[in-house]
């Protein structure tokens, strides 16, 4: 009687664990609202739906060797697998599925998720920061007769459609270009776009300078005295700073190409780099496109960085706030303040956002970047990747899918009813079959059930439509173990036996039968599981927490119904089976 009482009470026990498990609970969560941060509560349902049932986005990644080669690409993966995990986990997706395929693949699925393409820009976005002094000796000008002649000796502006000339709209952006260096009424022409200082005024500052109106030929937009007809060099006009130059929006794709070219490339003054800025509107139905040298060595890149949150700043407006460790201080304040009266680019992806400001003073651990014009959510979308960090290597997009919330609906309903039915059937042929032993079973399936979901929301597992193609699997393999079960027991009463010695042999002869082939499944499902993606995995968890719970359900809470029916019937001499 002890011994009955105690099972009684651990499959109490099991069944009150279970359904606490699945209780919906209330969690904290973090919310970006205008730029700040608020902490709110939600309520969470411990098993999660995944993309295939509730929608969502897809993504498989790849290294993107097209900027050159990488030496150690399944470290490079691993590295990258955490910042995009951390990108996504800042993303507020919930339930993201992020993991490693092969050596050279990461897999990304994002349930629920609304903007796919912000997701992706998030996801691909390397961020990498960097801040480096735009050049001061002119250097490229030094070097622009010499690239002319590359162009001319090589035919480089033959060779693509409207390369020998500007489009239409290029006279208009050059007036408008030569129109930014004419003296207006104030005699200065005021920087627009970008700004980076320290936060506090002991960590010194970074100003943008009101370095007034740089003076030019307006018959000639050209940047050099007899250069200007040169093929590289008349579409190029020199800037408001020093390493500051403007290419009509229009000449972009032409200027981008002849710098790509290896001859042009070398010819490049040593030391320096040319990157592009942000695109601007002249208002003119014109736009032109900032072109800057700075110095290849950044004076500190983002490695060393912190923090970053956005703000709105009341002058400035959408602005990142940015934290450096106190390595990264020690080195950004040592650095500026040798370059004090320089201007400092401040590079992200090999873009240089907004205007290089001039360094007023030494800077120190804390600094901000000005995104005047951008929209809060861009300005966001960059705290949260300079936060999560830079990407070891670039990533490439190689397969984008998204599945539409309709889909997940039929996709639910149709697992739910293969389940339905599955379950009705077994139910039926069990308690036709082995009539009251059968229906022992049953209620002990109904266990099992509860107790495979406990199991799932346990290892907070995500449900997918192959992990319910699972769970239906497991609930045959549940009733089979009884199947055996009821079988030797029968075989035992026809030999003479009595009830309760023909029920104790048949529990204890089918056991090995049971656990050998439900060994052999489990050993299946963790192969599927090492070497399968999402779905296959999905279905692989569901089938091991399955034979989990059948193993309990068909056995021990089986065996204890059985006890207490024999201590109820005084050990009855018939058994319906």
């Amino acid at each position: 009687m002890a011994t009955i009482r105690n099972r009684i009470i651990l499959i109490l026990v099991l069944v009150a664990a279970s359904i606490w498990a699945l209780y919906p609970r209330t969690v904290k969560v973090r919310e970006l609202r205008n730029g700040v941060w608020y902490d709110t509560t939600q309520k969470q349902v411990p098993l999660k739906k995944g993309l295939d049932l509730q929608g969502g986005m897809y993504l498989a990644l790849e290294v993107d060797e097209s900027k050159g080669a990488v030496a150690n690409k399944a470290e490079a993966i691993d590295r990258a697998l955490k910042v995009v995990r951390n990108r996504i986990d800042e993303f507020g997706v919930t339930e993201p599925d992020i993991r490693k395929v092969g050596n050279d693949r990461i897999t990304v699925e994002l349930p629920g998720i609304k903007d796919e393409q912000r997701a992706q820009q998030l996801v691909e976005k390397s961020a990498f920061l960097e801040f480096q002094i735009t050049d001061k000796t002119g250097a490229l000008d030094k070097v622009m007769p010499r690239i002319d002649q590359i162009v001319r000796n090589k035919g480089y502006d033959k060779q693509a459609p409207g390369a020998a000339g500007p489009a239409p709209a290029a006279d208009t952006a050059k007036n408008a270009i030569s129109s930014l260096f004419t003296p207006s009424d104030s005699g200065k022409a005021k920087a627009d776009t970008g700004k980076a200082r320290a936060a506090a005024p002991t960590k010194g500052a970074a100003r943008q300078a009101d370095t007034g109106a740089a003076k030019s030929d307006t018959s000639d937009t050209g940047i050099l005295n007899g250069a200007s007809n040169g093929p590289f060099s008349r579409l190029i006009q020199q800037g408001q700073m020093p390493g500051e130059y403007y290419v009509s929006t229009t000449d972009v794709p032409t200027v981008s190409r002849y710098l790509a070219y290896p001859e042009i490339a070398a010819a490049l003054p040593p030391g320096k780099t040319v990157l592009w800025g942000t695109t601007a509107d002249l208002g003119t139905g014109a736009s032109v496109t900032p072109l800057y040298v700075v110095d290849t060595k950044p004076i500190i890149t983002g490695e060393y960085l912190t923090d970053a949150k956005p703000a709105t700043d009341p002058v400035e407006g959408n602005i990142v706030q940015f934290t450096l460790n106190s390595e990264g201080g020690r080195r950004f304040r040592q650095e500026t303040g040798k370059h004090v009266g320089d201007y400092m680019a401040i590079v992200l992806d090999g873009k240089v956002m907004g205007r290089p400001p001039v360094i007023e003073s030494a800077i120190g651990t804390r600094g901000q970047i000005t995104m005047r014009g951008q929209p809060l959510q861009q300005v966001q979308d960059l705290a949260l990747v300079l936060r999560a960090g830079a990407l070891p290597v670039p990533l490439k997009v190689v397969d984008s899918r998204t599945i539409g919330a309709t889909l997940g609906a039929d996709s639910i309903h149709d697992g739910f009813s293969a389940g339905v039915l599955g379950l009705v059937l077994v139910v039926l042929i069990m308690i036709g079959y082995y009539r009251f032993s059968g229906f022992l079973a049953v209620i002990a399936l109904g266990l099992y059930v509860l107790f495979t979901l406990a199991l799932l929301a346990g290892f907070s597992a995500t449900l997918t439509l192959p992990g319910i193609a699972g769970m239906v699997l497991s609930v045959g393999i549940a009733v089979d173990a009884n199947v055996l079960i009821f079988e030797r027991i029968r075989e035992e009463m026809a030999r003479g036996k009595t009830t309760r010695a023909s029920i104790d042999e048949g529990f204890r002869h089918a056991m090995t039968a049971i656990i050998d082939s439900n060994v052999s499944t489990v050993l299946t499902a963790l192969v599927l599981f090492e070497i399968g993606t999402g779905p296959v995995k999905g279905f692989a968890v569901t089938l091991i927490a399955g034979i989990a719970a059948s193993m309990v359900s068909a056995i021990f809470v089986v065996r204890t119904f059985f006890l207490l029916w024999l201590n109820r019937t005084r050990g009855a001499r018939t058994l319906s089976i």
